[in-house]
């Protein structure tokens, strides 16, 4: 009898575009396609193939039945690089801060330009 949980390792039978058949003892599981990766699956052969024994998590069982729900990603989980996390300095001060200052320059030089323009009329 299989639990929900275990690992069981399962010979493939048949692919499909949707999804690999599984014989596990004497139970018939399929591996969906959403089961083999988290990125995009273009091919499921890209990971597996007939006749080929993989190991396999029981996402669910149907004991009636005796069929499986099965897992290939869980198994075969390809583990990340650990490193830190860049640090980065911001460049420019805060909104808050920066707008008021930002007014102040906009007003002087508007003042700068008209003082021209009158300069220029007479």
């Amino acid at each position: 009898m299989i639990k929900k949980g275990e690992i069981v390792c399962g010979r493939i039978t048949n692919i499909l575009g949707y999804g690999a058949f599984v014989k596990v003892g004497e139970y018939d599981g399929l591996i969906h396609i959403s089961e083999f990766s988290d990125n995009y699956v273009r091919r499921i052969n890209d990971y597996v193939i007939v006749g080929q024994q993989v190991k396999l998590k029981v996402l669910d069982v149907d004991e009636g039945n005796k069929k499986l729900k099965l897992s290939y990603k869980v198994t075969h989980r390809r583990r990340g690089v650990k490193s830190e996390v860049p640090k980065f300095i911001i460049g420019f001060k805060s909104l808050e801060k920066q707008i008021p200052i930002f007014i102040e320059e906009q007003m002087i030089n508007t003042k700068h330009k008209d003082d021209q323009k009158i300069k220029i009329r007479k």
